[in-house]
């Protein structure tokens, strides 16, 4: 009687059980051979993005809508993937595609839970999906699902399918696949993270968006310690493990992208070139192009910039709060409010908005933007003092409300700052082939995308003379040419438009100098009977050589004053000839570009000074134009360089009218020219002192110091036909047998006369005309 009860039920379950098994088989005889191919499995191609590293293979950018580093299965650490099995699917290596067991085990879960609370996707069915399908819940999706993995399974092994998963899985971030989801939110590769880094990870899968611990810090949490508890029941990790993974504080980057060093400028000119060659292909093919950068060249250049801003601000004082928020008076919700209210505004090279929460002469409390609350006392108000102080007549006072910046100092503590208004760009190069070691185009590319290094186009100022003095070489003078420092007017058929009377910048005269003296001390109008004496047709047509447009220098005596236009790329290049002996080297910034397989497609091919390259001055001029600049900073404007204890530098400094511009150019012989300028990008003056000397020097001092630090001194080699004279250092003549005088540098057939031998002889060297006499005199 019993068996006879329960035989009618039976018969239908088997019935019904027997019906789904035959329209699944009939099913699957249909659907199976009308899947998608999988060759898109088996020959995969993930969209890897453009990234580019400087010459030491130092990552410093990378374009593409997908952030992913490919990661071959035997690359990745065993805890990585007993962590991804632990939280997607522990019986992947024993099921076939589809885990029944695990099928049952969520159906049961669900039903008793009363609703779709646990999935049974094995980690084969969410390649398919991912690969192949959409993510829409219906049940045909979900059969073709299905299917798909069983012929994933049947075509390719389990290392590549779990291969396949860990590089094509979205992990937030815009991090696709776990090596690049370890930098993105750890900034370490794979084989360095640890148990409670690796848990994090493998949690974020079930939902990225949600369990995103840079969004969602807490809930990601609550899936991590999940992860744990799964790879503890699994016996994946043991209990000590365990308990130091669930205590372990992680640290996880809120800064992306980061990169080991800031070079934004140079990766925004490779993206520009990469688009120009490839297109759209430039950001999903992989490509790797290594630039000529140095990582502690670009380390120095942008420390230089960074300081050099920040000092020239802190020299003009500060401007005050940048506004003003209305704070709630009631606590309750003030840090939401605090950060909804500074959501967008960015930081810069450290200096971070933050709002006062209380001010006196002696303390300010403000809010962070991050949620800290800091204190600032003492010294490190100093800056913004006057603006404090409770009598102060200052229209914007900082109170309780004021939106102000703050940055850390050298010994982590907090103080009030300001962003810079005025911009800065620095670049440096190899002289022997022209590849760029670092490039600074701006203070901040996040604020101001402009490179300055490449577009801007400045008045070089005093910094131009040395192409000047190098054209007056050729035509006959010589370092010890007398020519006169005094009074000069200038007709308005000269200038271009107007009378003038240009003046020395200290607003003295020195009278009589030697050419050498002259461009030591930056004297302008001796620079100006110079070019009045060479001409303006053939200096414009020299100047040519260093790689200078003449159509952007003004066809007048203005020219001598550098009163033309100039990029620091430019000048760089044309300093790079006095450094490398008298060759013209063009610059270059990308060595090579690899496809994702790391074939060459395109190798750089320098030109070397000495071998392939241009001569474009003698070696002769280089090298006594060298020695004049390297007296400009034993001696001259920029004695201050000294203090790097070297005898081989050389360079001049550049200051224009009302000091809107600032510069420094100069080079270690042979090796390196590094330039240095300062400006605002809406040409106004840079204030009072503000010189080459003053506002750009200590830039390059700071790189050199550092680049150059262990770097023995160069030394330059006598080119032939470069004879030694002493000479009488008031009339540039040589001194008689046995007389004092002082050693010069001459071209052989230019070797002055003499003391007595004539007007002509006076000169040292230079015979010139009644006219040209007039003028240098």
């Amino acid at each position: 009687m019993f068996k006879r009860w329960w035989a009618f039920p039976t018969l239908i379950l088997f019935s019904i059980g027997l019906f789904a098994a035959i329209l699944i088989f009939l099913a699957a005889i249909l659907i199976y051979p009308n899947l998608p191919s999988l060759e898109a499995l088996t020959d995969y191609r993930p969209k890897i993005p453009l990234r580019i590293y400087t010459e030491d293979d130092v990552l410093i950018g990378e374009f593409g809508e997908e952030r992913r580093v490919f990661a071959k299965i035997d690359k990745v650490p065993e805890i990585m993937k007993q962590a991804i099995l632990a939280a997607e699917d522990d019986r992947f290596y024993q099921h076939g595609g589809v885990d029944y067991q695990g099928v049952a085990r969520a159906a049961l879960s669900n039903l008793t839970s009363g609703g779709a609370r646990e999935g049974a996707s094995t980690i084969t069915m969410q390649v398919a999906r991912n690969f192949f399908l959409s993510r829409e819940k219906t049940l045909s999706r979900k059969f073709s699902e299905v299917m798909l993995a069983l012929k994933i399974e049947h075509n390719l092994s389990k290392d590549q399918i779990l291969e396949l998963y860990i590089n094509q899985i979205y992990l937030g971030q815009r991090a696709y696949g776990f090596a690049t989801a370890a930098q993105v939110y750890f900034g370490k590769p794979l084989e360095k993270l640890n148990v409670a880094e690796t848990s994090m990870l493998a949690g974020l899968p079930k939902a990225p968006s949600r369990y995103n611990p840079v969004v969602n810090p807490k809930r990601a949490k609550l899936r991590q310690q999940y992860v744990l508890r799964r790879m503890h029941d699994l016996h994946y990790i043991d209990d000590k493990q365990y308990e130091e993974a669930m205590a372990f504080a992680l640290a996880v980057r809120k800064d992306m992208p980061a990169y080991e060093i800031n070079a934004d400028y140079v990766s925004e000119m490779v993206r520009q070139m990469m688009y120009e060659k490839y297109k759209e292909a430039a950001y999903t093919s992989g490509f790797k192009v290594y630039t000529t950068l140095r990582k502690s060249d670009q380390d120095a250049a942008q420390h230089a910039v960074i300081k050099g801003v920040l000092d020239y601000d802190r020299r003009h004082g500060y401007r005050g709060p940048e506004a003003f928020i209305q704070l709630q008076s009631d606590e309750n919700g003030l840090e939401e409010f605090l950060e909804e209210a500074l959501q967008d505004m960015a930081g810069s090279n450290g200096i971070i908005p933050a709002v006062v929460l209380t001010s006196s002469a002696k303390l300010v409390k403000a809010y962070v933007k991050g949620g800290e609350i800091v204190e600032i006392s003492g010294d490190r108000l100093s800056f913004a003092q006057r603006f404090l102080d409770a009598k102060s007549q200052q229209k914007n006072k900082i109170q309780r409300g004021s939106l102000v910046r703050v940055v850390k100092d050298s010994k982590g503590f907090w103080q009030i700052t300001q962003l810079p208004q005025v911009e800065a760009a620095f670049v440096s190069m190899n002289p022997q082939d022209g590849a760029i070691r670092s490039l600074v185009g701006g203070f901040d590319f996040e604020r101001n995308k402009y490179n300055h290094v490449m577009q801007a186009m400045r008045q070089p100022g005093s910094s131009f003379k040395p192409f000047i003095y190098s054209a007056a070489l050729e035509k006959g003078f010589t370092a010890a040419t007398i020519i006169n420092d005094a009074p000069i007017v200038i007709d308005p058929a000269d200038t271009g438009g107007k009378l003038w009377e240009p003046k020395n910048y200290e607003g003295d005269y020195s009278g009589p100098l030697r050419f050498r003296t002259a461009l030591t001390k930056s004297k302008n109008l001796v620079s100006i009977r110079i070019l009045q004496a060479i001409g303006i047709p053939y200096t414009l047509d020299y100047i040519t050589r260093f790689g200078l447009d003449a159509s952007k220098q003004p066809p007048y005596l203005t020219m001598a004053l550098g009163a033309g236009s100039v990029t620091p790329f430019q000048m760089a290049s044309a300093y790079s000839v006095f450094a490398n002996g008298g060759y013209r080297v063009p610059p270059y910034y990308v060595t090579r570009i690899l496809d994702a397989r790391g074939n060459v497609l395109a190798l750089a091919k320098p030109t070397l000074a000495g071998q392939d390259a241009q001569q474009a001055i003698d070696p002769r001029n280089a090298f006594i134009m060298t020695t004049i600049m390297q007296d400009v900073v034993k001696r001259g404007t920029a004695a201050r360089a000294m203090q790097l204890g070297r005898q081989d530098l050389a360079g001049k400094t550049g200051t224009t009218n009302d000091q809107v511009d600032a510069w420094f150019t100069g080079y270690q012989p042979g090796n390196l020219v590094a330039i240095a300028w300062v400006g605002f990008d809406q040409p106004r003056t840079l204030g009072g002192r503000e010189t080459g000397a003053q506002a750009a020097l200590p830039m390059w001092i700071d790189y050199m110091g550092k680049v150059l630090k262990g770097v023995p001194e160069s030394v330059m080699n006598v080119p032939e036909g470069v004879v030694v004279a002493k000479i009488n250092p008031q009339t540039g003549l040589r001194e008689m047998d046995g007389g004092d005088g002082i050693a010069e540098y001459f071209y052989q057939e230019n070797l002055p006369g003499e003391s007595g031998s004539g007007m002509g002889d006076m000169q040292g060297g230079v015979k010139p005309s009644d006219e040209v006499r007039d003028q240098l005199f």
